[in-house]
């Protein structure tokens, strides 16, 4: 072989690959032997793999016919035949690749990602937020937290649950009145992963760091095999609380774990309220060890330690705004809820029973997990089809038009399939600001998911004009035109079927409950006893009652029959 233009310290290393000794390599070359030996291990030639030997050598033989003024014909056959060997290296490299991103973790948070989702949660909280993440670090294992609705409770707690299951690696499990809404948990924590790049998959959800979260319904025995931090949302909504409560809490046993429980409230009859005013810390106790907590607004509004070693706090929607939360205007709710709805949901104030034709406790009794095994299994609620061809009730109360309208509901019943079967709530919907046309038009979609078989209507003011179009798609819509009569006859209805356990939604459906305790008694001048609900221009909620006993009552007035017969149109 003659010698090689020293020019490139390739030419040196691709011998050296051959086989060749360094001292001939010197000879070829013209390198110094000590040069050669000094590159040979600063560059690692000994610890080169292989392929990537080859691929080198390769692409330095491609290189060097290329560079050649004149090619013959077997140089443009060696030229193809290098291409071809150098396209294969590279699609073997990409795959080798590809295994080695399958092996990445699944579920994978970076040291530098978990920094950013840190700051994103500091960064993030509201003034009221703010106090919640701190009295998780004080000397209490249970907070207890009245709340308004739509002030970010869920939204922080499941941004707080992410970052302390990252940091500590505990579990997290989140439970609520039904799995589907406990779900929103982990739709929030999803989303709040996705903004430092992650994609969360799995139910439950495994972070590489070998911690769980988990999404619960009430199932109590579901409850039992688990331990982490507790996350109870929207506990006063929950029937059989107690037992469920005495479960739950068992996860949250071992040292540095914390159970949270926060909701809107419901009712002093609720089971919820003796957990929160102390007096489910007092059963069993002597009257001396019993405690007497002041669970007003006024004594909790900051939040505080109590003598049942709960951290407690009462955060209405006026706090709220007052501690910088931007988010609602106040005097706008003000003006849009009636003053019942208005304190109970935002102001924290219970509902009180009164002359209301539905028990509280009742009505909490009929909420289910339709997403539990062996409930619902019929029930698909992402299909597009989700009851498949079983037949379907609609009962519809229509809105005033234009943004301050009372809230329209619409509401898609299962009825019994056999003799007293139980009539099942799927879909409760609430629309507001719209035309009557649109109204109609939701109807219509709802008639495309379902094999609707009956539709009721309330005929009074716009509800006429909604139920004229309806007539174009579903002819056998039946329209109700409200008189003292009629109002009995739904309420009566809707009492028989609850009172023989006959009546069923998903517990996390809690506007349901909340519609029902709208309706109170009232006396006509004439002495007449009737139903009302606050109907007044921006009022909500009784309409999702009155819908689903518009749908109820396709079933006449003491039927223990499960047929579904046709529809018809009837005036009253």
């Amino acid at each position: 072989m003659s010698k090689l233009a020293p020019d490139s310290a390739r030419d040196a290393r691709s011998l050296y690959w051959q086989g060749y000794q360094i001292s001939h390599i010197a000879q070829l070359t013209g390198f110094n032997v000590h040069t050669l030996y000094s590159r040979r291990k600063r560059e690692n030639w000994d610890k080169t793999a292989p392929l990537d030997r080859v691929r080198f050598t390769t692409e330095a033989r491609y290189n060097q016919l290329i560079d050649k003024a004149e090619k013959s014909g077997r140089d443009f056959k060696e030229i193809d035949l290098l291409a071809r060997q150098l396209v294969r290296f590279d699609r073997q490299l990409n795959n080798e690749g590809g295994e080695s991103r399958k092996k990445q973790p699944k579920n994978h948070f970076t040291d530098e990602q978990i920094d950013q989702l840190r700051a994103k949660f500091y960064d993030g909280l509201y003034e009221h937020q703010k106090r919640w993440f701190k009295a998780k670090s004080l000397a209490v294992t249970i907070r207890n937290i009245l709340k308004s609705r739509q002030i970010g409770a869920t939204w922080y707690f499941s941004r707080e649950a992410l970052v302390d299951a990252l940091e500590t690696g505990r579990n997290q499990i989140f439970l609520s009145a039904s799995r589907a809404q406990a779900h929103q948990f982990k739709r929030f924590i999803i989303k709040f992963a996705a903004e430092v790049g992650v994609e969360l998959k799995g139910d439950p959800i495994m972070l590489s760091n070998g911690a769980e979260l988990h999404f619960l319904g009430t199932a109590a025995a579901s409850a039992q095999s688990y331990t982490g931090n507790l996350y109870f949302d929207e506990y006063f909504w929950t029937s059989n609380f107690i037992n469920l409560r005495s479960v739950a809490a068992g996860m949250a046993t071992q040292k540095g774990l914390i159970e949270t429980y926060f909701s809107t409230v419901s009712s002093e009859e609720h089971e919820a309220w003796r957990f929160w005013s102390g007096d489910l810390f007092n059963d069993g106790r002597k009257k001396a060890d019993q405690v007497n907590i002041d669970v007003t607004h006024k004594n909790l509004k900051n939040g505080k330690i109590c003598a049942d070693m709960q951290w407690k706090q009462v955060v209405t929607v006026k706090d709220a705004a007052a501690l910088g939360f931007d988010r609602i205007d106040v005097d706008d709710l003000i003006a849009k809820k009636s003053p019942d709805e208005f304190n109970n949901l935002y102001m924290c104030q219970p509902i009180t029973n009164g002359e209301r034709p539905f028990s509280y406790s009742e009505l909490i009794n009929c909420g289910v997990d339709g997403w539990n095994e062996g409930v619902w299994d019929d029930w698909r609620p992402y299909s597009p089809r989700p009851l498949g061809n079983t037949p379907v009730w609609i009962g519809y109360d229509p809105n005033g038009e234009g943004e301050g309208g009372d809230s329209a509901g619409l509401v898609a019943i299962a009825p019994p399939q056999v003799e007293g079967g139980k009539f099942r709530v799927l879909e409760a919907i609430q629309l507001r600001g719209m035309p009557f046309e649109l109204q109609a038009e939701e109807i219509r979609k709802m008639t495309q998911r379902y094999n609707v078989q009956f539709i009721g209507i309330d005929g009074t003011g716009i509800g006429g004009a909604v139920h004229t179009i309806v007539l174009g798609f579903f002819p056998a819509a039946m329209k109700f035109v409200y008189s003292i009569s009629v109002k009995s006859a739904l309420v009566l209805k809707a009492q028989m079927v609850m009172r023989r356990g006959r009546f069923e939604y998903d517990a996390g459906l809690s506007v349901i409950a909340q519609s029902f305790m709208t309706i109170r008694k009232s006396v006509t001048p004439s002495g007449m006893v009737t139903y009302v609900s606050d109907r007044s221009k921006g009022a909500s909620h009784g309409d999702v009652a009155w819908a689903i006993m518009h749908a109820l009552q396709n079933e006449p007035i003491g039927a223990e029959t499960g047929s579904t017969g046709g529809g018809f149109v009837q005036e009253f």
